[in-house]
């Protein structure tokens, strides 16, 4: 518990002492009254100057006033336990509030503790300690065992396993070497390594999950604006409502303390705590329990659109695949597989497309630099270049047809390099890319969920397309679209979801569009793109596109609750408002009313936090 909670129940203890002895002391007039004072004062010293300051603000339609008012009445009715007891309870739920809000904050709190305060960087030849904020993009760190990555890096030197699950809410370690990317806020477990940095501090992938936690707070969700709109025009009307039901009874039918009374008692039943305090509860335990599963929601707005999401999109590669290539089948005709693959590495040697690179791979040799000549990169095709002397043309069909050479069909899945040689068809190279392990599983899972339509987008030609859909239990797909082509097909998709949201789930740069135009962007974190990222509303750090399923679910059950603390709290206020108003609820069913609706619908509201 915090110094302020330790008070709180030192305070409530304290009051329950003095309540009891005053009961105890009751045949002693004036002893008993001041016990009661003391009781009062101990518990209510707070609330009272919280009233005393909304009104001096003009802000006075708040619990506080209205327990006050409420309170100090029952003194004036000689209800000397009920007042004491208001207060008391009070407090008790505040307590049980104060808990619940540290609970779900601590579980924010852990994820913030991916900022480490200093880091080591070699300048120089030495080893100085400095803030992560004055590394310079280029410097190297080190990283001995034990510390956090204080920024994306790319290892040079050493091997190691890394602790993600701060970032991705996986606990198994994953082991790197040099020339793997590393993220910072991820744990090195053993050994010592050196990176270089990729990034500044403020560009990292820890820097960018605080400021994501950081603001989903800000993006509320229409049930927690609904509350609060509610509870500014809800307040006036009962304390009116209490004003009129002392005064025109007391006029017509007499018995003014009577009435009096039940005004207080309905004060008090009115009370908006339970739904105040409950539902931003819900949505914030909501946040943190995605992200004790790696995924960053950035408002409990888009809860509630995950929440109601009939259609999920995916892309395709980086997404459902794992956006790396290999060389996957060698087919050539009148020359070997390895003087293929050595013509074609050597022509594809100035590109930096994923393609031409994983040729490149699978050759395997030092690219020798002085027998490539007169590169030329054709759009949309592939790319000629002088390899020995001999003209070698590397891509697709209609760079053979441009070549006068015929291109073999193939019955491989995966995207062909076709090679022509002086004119001369001399084969094509298989290029594949991996499905991802637990793509299937997010269909799956999505399907279970209720989600009506599940689609795949993708640049890929119709054979590659029509092969990972059939693989992956997907119905609906497209294939060979340009980047603005998917944002046509997802504003199709949108006008044929009536009454439901649609969530796109992407990773790369040219997926920042469509992201934006769906009424749920889902990018992958890890591997994904800066843009993507920026443009998305939900980020998934691990990369596994099962964790859009989780994401929903997470959703749909934080909404459900929220609903249920809504639909409870106005129900039990309303009927015992009504039995308060008519003289069959007394000041006790009133505490219940308030203090017992809240601490009620607030342990409901923890629920959220242990979502699994």
């Amino acid at each position: 518990m915090t110094k302020k909670q330790k008070r709180s129940l030192f305070s409530i203890i304290i009051c329950v002492v003095l309540l009891i002895s005053a009961i105890a002391l009751s045949k002693y007039r004036y002893i008993s009254f001041a016990l009661y004072i003391l009781a009062y004062l101990s518990v209510g010293i707070m609330p009272l100057k919280k009233a005393v300051n909304g009104i001096l603000r003009g802000d006075m339609f708040d619990e506080n006033f209205l327990m006050t008012i409420a309170t100090i009445g029952a003194f004036f009715l000689r209800e000397y336990t009920e007042a004491v007891a208001v207060m008391l309870f009070y407090n008790i739920g505040e307590l049980f509030e104060n808990i619940a809000v540290g609970k779900s904050r601590r579980s924010i709190a852990e994820l913030m503790n991916i900022r480490p305060d200093v880091a080591t960087v070699i300048r120089n030849g030495e080893e100085l300690e400095v803030s992560p904020e004055e590394i310079e993009i280029g410097e190297v760190i080190l990283i001995r065992a034990g510390e956090k990555v204080a920024i994306d890096a790319t290892v040079i030197e050493g091997q190691s396993s890394l602790d993600t699950s701060a970032l991705t809410g996986e606990s198994a370690p994953r082991d790197v070497a040099a020339g793997d990317g590393i993220q910072s806020g991820c744990v090195n477990l053993s050994g010592v390594i050196k990176a270089r940095t990729v990034c500044t501090f403020g560009g990292s992938t820890a820097s960018k999950i605080l400021e994501l936690v950081e603001n989903a707070s800000t993006k509320k969700a229409r049930s927690e604006t609904f509350i609060t709109r509610f509870a500014k025009i809800y307040t006036p009307i009962v304390v009116l409502m209490a004003v009129l039901l002392a005064a025109v009874p007391s006029i017509l039918l007499g018995s003014p303390a009577k009435w009096i009374e039940r005004a207080l008692i309905f004060l008090v039943i009115s009370c908006p705590c339970a739904l105040v305090i409950s539902v931003p509860l819900t949505f914030f335990g909501g946040i943190g329990a995605a992200s004790r599963k790696g995924i960053l929601i950035k408002g409990s707005c888009w809860m509630e659109q995950l929440a109601k999401a009939k259609t999920v999109v995916f892309d395709k590669t980086g997404t459902l695949t794992k956006g790396s290539f290999s060389v996957s089948e060698i087919h050539s005709e009148g020359i070997s597989d390895g003087e293929l693959l050595y013509l074609a590495a050597h022509a594809e040697s100035y590109s930096t497309h994923p393609i031409a690179q994983s040729i490149i791979k699978a050759y395997g040799k030092k690219i020798d630099p002085g027998a490539v000549s007169d590169v030329e990169e054709l759009s949309g095709m592939g790319v000629m270049a002088y390899v020995d002397g001999r003209q070698v043309a590397a891509g697709n069909a209609r760079l053979m047809e441009k070549f006068g050479a015929e291109a073999t069909e193939y019955d491989f899945i995966g995207t062909a390099v076709h090679v022509a040689v002086d004119g001369f068809y001399r084969g094509y190279i298989i290029i594949s890319d991996e499905i991802k392990a637990d793509s299937a599983d997010a269909i799956a899972s999505l399907k279970s969920l209720g989600v009506q339509r599940t689609v795949m987008l993708t640049g890929d030609d119709e054979r590659v397309g029509k092969a990972v859909a059939e693989s992956l239990g997907l119905y609906e797909y497209h294939a060979g679209l340009l980047p603005s082509q998917k944002v046509s097909e997802v504003e199709r998709l949108i006008a044929e979801n009536a009454g439901g949201a649609l969530a796109f789930v992407g990773d790369g740069i040219n997926d920042a569009p469509v992201l934006t135009r769906s009424d749920i962007g889902i990018a992958m974190g890890g591997l994904g793109s800066d843009a993507a990222i920026e443009a998305a509303d939900v980020v998934i750090m691990d990369d596994k596109p099962s964790k859009a399923a989780l994401a929903i679910r997470i959703s749909r059950r934080t909404i459900s609750i929220a609903r249920q603390n809504i639909v409870f709290a106005l129900f039990v206020k309303v009927f015992i408002m009504l039995l308060g108003a008519l003289g069959y609820a007394g000041m006790w069913l009133a505490v219940f009313a308030d203090v017992g609706v809240s601490v009620i619908a607030i342990c409901n509201a923890m629920r959220a936090m242990r979502i699994k």
